[in-house]
């Protein structure tokens, strides 16, 4: 049996005193966050933003198996955001598509959800109509056109099926009772809440695709309500990525199971613990690179030197830095590329990379 044919569904439960502790540690450590991101001031905590929402939709989509370009991804976000990051990459449509997905579902978390703003949401993600190969059925509930929605694994013609989502004739009911209650005031703390909204979504499964990456929009949406702050400083969707195969598991083991939800909800927020934990190293590359520009401040630099040195500041090569990436990027000829190289090493901004190989690399100096 599928927890959503269980007799009272969706009124969930939980046992809340195997909860208490790992909710309580999430929550000490979301105030401790908050608290040192707002001693940094504005603009270092829309960096840090801008930083946490890329890795979140680079990381949300690799879930799903789709790589995006980390460069197209962080050019949009920093367009929508109204910060200059020294270059204006070109991002194709399915890019924008995710990142208006993620930045309505954070920074308008406050904004009711609604039928109609879900149905933006995946007409945003599948802007041609199609799921690869497939047409798809857009901005719309699933169909009965579509067939059983089913999670297999498997050869052809030995399938395993691990989960079969409720028929399309009752997605309306459902998805009517679950903006109802994303809607309405809490009745319990909103971490928990962000961890059901996940679960539920899922499990109703009402589009073709992108109930994954739409489940994990809402979540962020509802962690966002629990924190009060559009701006985000951790990335839930990057630590999912990193436990994938749990994740799926204690999904399936869910969907499966009977309306006590304490295992899911239990890995959830040990989930958003470490997650919290991991922005440690995106706050100190973030700080890194305001104490490189103070540094520097009031020195020269052109307009390909300052959009390189931020891509190195955010690490953002594959590889070494060579005058030939330098030339491609900054679009400008070998010999340009050298003089702001050399300008940069004689100013020992940049040291030349001691690994050797066919061409010489170059690093920023520690």
């Amino acid at each position: 049996m599928y927890i959503h044919e269980c007799k009272g569904w969706p009124n969930f439960t939980w046992d809340q005193s195997i909860l208490a502790e790992p909710l309580a540690k999430v929550r000490h450590l979301q105030g401790r966050l908050m608290g040192r991101m707002e001693a940094l001031g504005f603009l270092l905590r829309e960096e840090a933003t801008l930083e946490t929402l890329t890795q979140d939709v680079i990381k949300t989509s690799e879930i799903e198996g789709e790589k995006l370009d980390l460069q197209q991804v962080r050019s949009s976000i920093a367009r929508r955001l109204g910060l200059d990051i020294g270059a204006n990459i070109h991002s194709p449509r399915n890019v924008e598509g995710i990142v208006e997905v993620m930045i309505d579902a954070t920074r308008n978390y406050d904004k009711p959800l609604s039928k109609t703003r879900i149905y933006d949401w995946h007409a945003a993600l599948f802007p041609t109509g199609r799921s690869g190969m497939q047409h798809i059925t857009v901005g719309k509930w699933r169909t009965e056109a579509s067939g059983p929605m089913q999670v297999v694994s498997g050869p052809i013609g030995r399938e395993k099926v691990h989960y079969e989502a409720p028929p399309y004739d009752k997605l309306e009911k459902e998805m009517a009772a679950f903006i109802k209650w994303f809607n309405a005031k809490p009745e319990t703390d909103l971490v928990i809440s962000a961890a059901i909204a996940h679960l539920w979504f899922v499990t109703i499964h009402p589009f073709d695709d992108g109930n994954g990456r739409i489940a994990r929009a809402l979540s962020d949406m509802m962690l966002a309500r629990s924190e009060g702050n559009s701006q985000r400083f951790y990335s839930m969707s990057s630590q999912i990525q990193r436990e994938r195969n749990a994740y799926y598991n204690i999904l399936e083991k869910g969907q499966k199971s009977t309306l006590d939800v304490t295992a899911w909800i239990a890995w959830f927020l040990k989930c958003l613990e470490r997650a919290i934990q991991a922005s440690r190293s995106m706050l100190e590359s973030v700080l890194t690179k305001a104490r490189f520009w103070e540094a520097h401040n009031g020195e020269s630099f052109n307009e390909r030197q300052r959009a390189i040195l931020n891509r190195l500041l955010d690490g953002g090569f594959e590889g070494k830095l060579t005058s030939s990436k330098w030339a491609k990027i900054g679009k400008c000829s070998q010999d340009t590329a050298l003089r702001d190289i050399t300008d940069l090493l004689e100013r020992g901004i940049l040291v030349k990379d001691d690994a050797g190989g066919r061409s010489t690399g170059y690093l920023l100096k520690p």
